[in-house]
């Protein structure tokens, strides 16, 4: 499991388009939360994806214009709740290593 937190700017369409990129590889959406952070706007976005899929999903969802910033980190576990915890940020350099080598 993946978990995407994707910066945006409120435009028309732009949260839809950030979605589709997902829905168009037929991806199972396990968890999407959408809020308003100080002046963007985020959506965090839980997925069982590839290498090879996260170099894809992050070149065209930074091909669009009003994303701002996309990271990703590997789902550790399940709390309690029902949410998933990324792992802690030592591994998310690992994560984000993986996502530059399916660029490449």
């Amino acid at each position: 499991m993946q978990v995407f937190h994707i910066r945006y700017r409120n435009a028309q369409g732009a949260l839809m388009r950030i979605l589709n990129a997902i829905s168009r590889r037929g991806l199972d959406l396990t968890s999407v939360r959408a809020e308003a952070a100080v002046q963007d706007h985020a959506v965090t976005v839980l997925l069982d994806v590839t290498h090879t899929q996260i170099g894809q999903l992050c070149r065209e969802w930074y091909a669009i214009v009003d994303v701002i910033d996309v990271r990703s980190s590997a789902a550790l576990r399940q709390h309690g709740d029902g949410e998933w915890a990324p792992l802690p940020p030592g591994s998310a350099s690992i994560a984000e290593q993986s996502a530059r080598a399916a660029l490449a």
